[in-house]
């Protein structure tokens, strides 16, 4: 199920900036399966971009390709007039889980720091100038009072925020994010999710975060990447969370029903009549 208790959407707004990350034709087929299969779309500088999918559909499969990690069968991801690395160096990534011991003797500021300079060789920052990063970033995410706590002992909340520094303090022009929402109750995720719009729109930073429910990301998107059996549909909101599109992506009818302020997704007629879209966990394609 599709479920978002928030009230409005976004509206659809006039063509966006200049991409910073353009997905073409990505096809992926692993153990002979086809996992994606020619997904295309673009985010601009500043953009907020919903990567929506059921467990299994495929988008930690698609983050993967655009951080290079994984190469696709087909297709390319990159940035629109820079170098093929150009992409990997200008990106920050928020992974899913974080395990630390409480015990491990790293603080927040510790693993902020780390993404300064952490996989670079040569000259490091000054320690004045290193620590005054540090405390900025600390600052934009609102981690100043958990600063020097160790991270293993932080709410999940706490944590993702100081991923989140970690992954921008590099000054990225794309932030990844994997299911940053999942294990957080709802306050913090409403609290995530408006800091992340906030960094976009004052940072220019464009943001793509995978969930599979639009929850609380539906008054932020500016953009939503919707996949589906191994398709994906790409626009504003109101283009693409429609019967037609979404029956075109799940390969069968389905119905958008909006009651009360909540948008969900049920099969429809010939299939499971009524039916809530199933999304088993345990068919995360990873």
């Amino acid at each position: 199920m599709i479920d978002s208790t928030a009230p409005t959407a976004r509206p659809a707004s006039s063509p966006g900036p200049e991409p910073v990350l353009r997905v073409e034709h990505v096809r992926v087929a692993l153990g002979g399966r086809t996992i994606l299969d020619d997904v295309s779309f673009d985010i601009g500088a500043g953009e907020f971009t919903g990567l929506i999918g059921s467990n299994g559909a495929g988008k930690t499969t698609l983050l993967r390709v655009i951080l290079g990690l994984l190469r696709p069968s087909t297709g390319r991801a990159f940035m629109p007039g820079a170098p093929g690395s150009r992409l990997r160096r200008v990106t920050g990534y928020v992974p899913q889980k974080l395990l630390l011991d409480p015990d491990v003797p790293i603080r927040a500021r510790d693993l902020v720091a780390l993404g300064i300079d952490g996989n670079r060789f040569g000259i490091r920052l000054p320690s004045r100038e290193r620590r005054a990063r540090v405390d900025e970033m600390l600052g934009a995410v609102g981690a100043e009072s958990f600063a020097d706590a160790r991270v293993g002992t932080l709410s999940g909340g706490e944590q993702q925020r100081v991923l989140i520094a970690h992954a921008l303090i590099s000054r990225p022009r794309l932030l990844l994010l994997d299911e940053p929402l999942a294990n957080l109750d709802p306050a913090s995720a409403h609290e995530i999710v408006l800091l992340l719009d906030q960094l976009a729109t004052e940072q220019g930073v464009a943001v793509l975060l995978s969930a599979h429910e639009m929850n609380v990301l539906l008054p932020v998107m500016d953009r939503i990447v919707y996949v589906a059996g191994g398709k994906a549909a790409s626009g504003t909101t109101d283009e693409v969370v429609k019967p037609d599109v979404l029956s075109a992506l799940y390969g069968y009818h389905v119905d958008v029903l909006n009651v009360h302020g909540r948008v969900i997704v049920v099969a429809g007629p010939g299939h499971d009549a009524g039916a809530v879209i199933p999304m088993d966990p345990s068919q995360e394609v990873r």
